[in-house]
């Protein structure tokens, strides 16, 4: 891949020996994505007294090294159990996690989507101050596997309970 052109399709998928609802307890609420991403710091609604829906507006602070910066996200899809998937305002990617029953196990697989490409203000970003898009790629993918890793640890925990 150039250095310069971004992957349009990112995913990962982990095996969880906890059942969708215990997983869903987790990844259905965006708040918690502090708890694994390690970039993600905060994560604030917009209207606090909302619940997770359809059309739900939220607030990212995001950190990598010394670079702090703020990402805006919406709610785009959102099936309990199932699915959710928010659109990051700055950058037009989509993120989502898929849950998928596996007998009493779950399939979670995340995403992230580009149906209409990245921002041109992301891809400045991208080559100006995160080191390009083929180290910024790699630097996702992990990411995602520790989002994996963290999410699972957590629900496994819960699961044994």
């Amino acid at each position: 891949m150039p250095d310069n052109a971004f992957t349009p399709l990112l995913e990962r998928s982990i095996a969880i020996a906890a059942p969708p609802a215990v997983v869903w307890e987790a990844v259905g609420d965006v708040r918690r994505m502090p708890e694994w991403s390690p970039q993600v710091t905060s994560v604030r609604l917009r209207a606090p007294e909302d619940d997770i829906r359809l059309g739900t507006r939220f607030t990212n602070l995001n950190r990598l090294g010394d670079l702090e910066w703020v990402t805006h996200g919406e709610i785009v899809r959102h099936e309990p159990a199932q699915e959710i998937a928010f659109r990051i305002a700055e950058n037009y990617t989509i993120w989502s996690f898929t849950l998928t029953a596996d007998g009493a196990d779950t399939l979670l697989t995340q995403r992230r989507e580009t149906p209409d490409g990245i921002s041109r203000f992301s891809l400045d970003l991208t080559e100006n101050h995160l080191g390009g898009q083929k180290a910024f790629t790699a630097l996702l993918e992990e990411g995602m596997e520790r989002t994996l890793a963290g999410i699972r640890a957590s629900t496994e925990a819960v699961a044994r309970r």
